[in-house]
């Protein structure tokens, strides 16, 4: 909540702290609106699910008992998408949903079968006859808690409205003489408020409190469970490690095509052109085999970038501090390349790191416009950590579809983390954060 006074020319605006905005906050309102509406939904879930487990169980002994139990399964996963769609709307919570049930055969005796081995129809379950408890005890104590606060906080609208009547006003308890204690003068009316206003303040932070254990059970229970969580991040990484690695093939094609290959094409025919005219215009053969000996030069080293662009040998051979030095040589800024490691990661994260960096300093050399920039790696705990800096113009954006999404992408295939820090004008500071071991 804001309040603006005009002095003149341009209002000031005053921003009231989170202690005075949360009653009247919106997020205080849906949150306590939250636990009212847990109370009879909880109910309702506790005793459908209590009544049909029990009946289920105990018709185990024939067949039907199956069904009951497959259908009060069922129905918990129904109360699941209410709780979660509740969730959503008044906590802000999003929670994914989780795996459906899925039978390799059809017909309603597989769907039983499917429900009742599924392990997130049992949580749902559990979710339905432990949240009732928990659901009655926040239901009385916010609605408790929240009816006093407001009640002594407008205590002095009560008795201005009904000053002579005893329902009004506070009654605390009898003296020896039979006397009813109540707090109508001024000074206990306005301490009676203060109170309620201290109520009022504290109230809010009562309830978030609540909702936090109620974010719990939803994100604990009724969400994915961690092992499909995983799998699912594990299929999309290999899609991202075939996706890449299909790249890196139509890259090293098409450099071989248009480079080494072409190059090598032209080579051929200017040999069989000088030996055609070594016997009639043996200069002009001598000619055509020394620009020969150029081209091969150039396919040569050609075929080196090639190569270390697949894996440098320096790599291999002598790791990381070597091969990035090598890469910031070629950068079109100096280059401060600082390696601080104990041992050598695996292999593969030792790659993926090494064309982190080059990636990284590619984009300083044809974006950034910098004066200088830096190179720092160092083992934290069980995690690899790059980080390289330069003092250009800045502005590099991940969501442009630019070459630090796909870097994202290759990190994130083996649970790494690229994050940039680029402000307009630099500088700009790019960490990433990979596994130790892959």
């Amino acid at each position: 909540m804001e309040t603006y006074i005009n002095s003149g020319s341009q209002p000031r605006r005053h921003v009231l702290p989170p202690v005075l905005r949360a009653p009247v906050e919106a997020r205080t309102w849906r949150e306590f609106g939250y636990l009212l509406l847990s109370f009879p939904i909880s109910v309702t879930a506790f005793c459908f699910a209590l009544t049909m487990t029990v009946l289920g169980s105990g018709l185990l002994i024939t067949f039907l008992g199956v069904p009951v139990l497959a259908a009060a399964l069922a129905a918990c996963r129904g109360l699941g998408v209410l709780e979660r769609a509740r969730a959503r709307t008044l906590l802000r919570v999003e929670v994914a949903n989780p795996e459906p049930v899925r039978s390799k055969k059809g017909g309603p005796l597989a769907w039983m079968g499917a429900v009742l081995k599924s392990g997130v129809s049992w949580r749902h379950l559990l979710y339905a006859l432990l949240h009732f408890p928990w659901a009655t005890f926040a239901f009385t104590v916010s609605l408790t808690f929240w009816t006093t606060a407001w009640a002594l906080f407008t205590y002095p609208l009560w008795q201005w409205i009904s000053p002579d009547s005893g329902d009004a006003r506070i009654q605390l308890f009898s003296d020896a003489q039979g006397n009813v204690v109540v707090l109508d003068s001024p000074f206990e009316i306005a301490a009676v408020s203060a109170v309620g206003l201290v109520l009022v303040l504290a109230s809010p932070w009562l309830i978030r409190g609540l909702t936090s254990v109620d974010r719990l059970w939803i994100t604990g229970l009724l969400g994915p469970s961690r092992l499909a969580t995983r799998v699912t991040e594990l299929e999309s990484d290999r899609g991202v490690v075939v996706d890449t690695a299909a790249a890196d093939l139509r890259r090293i094609e098409r450099d071989l095509h248009d480079g080494a290959q072409a190059r090598l094409v032209a080579l051929a025919m200017d040999l069989g052109l000088a030996k055609e005219k070594l016997t009639e215009d043996p200069q002009a053969a001598a000619r055509m085999v020394g620009e020969a000996h150029g081209e091969v030069k150039t396919a040569l080293q050609e075929l080196r970038d090639l190569a270390r662009g697949i894996h440098p040998a320096v790599l291999t051979d002598r790791g990381l501090d070597a091969a990035l030095s090598s890469v910031a040589s070629r950068c079109t800024a100096p280059v401060e390349v600082t390696v601080d490691l104990p041992a050598r990661p695996a292999a593969a994260i030792e790659g993926i790191a090494y064309f982190t960096v080059s990636e990284l300093l590619q984009n300083v050399s044809k974006h950034a416009r910098a004066r200088r920039a830096t190179v720092d790696v160092w083992r934290t705990a069980d995690r690899l950590m790059l980080q390289v800096t330069d003092d250009g113009q800045g502005g590099a954006d991940m969501t442009a579809g630019s070459g630090l999404a796909g870097l994202t992408e290759r990190l994130g295939a083996v649970d790494g983390i690229l994050v940039v820090d680029s402000p307009a004008g630099g500088p700009t500071v790019v960490t990433a954060e990979l596994p130790w071991r892959g």
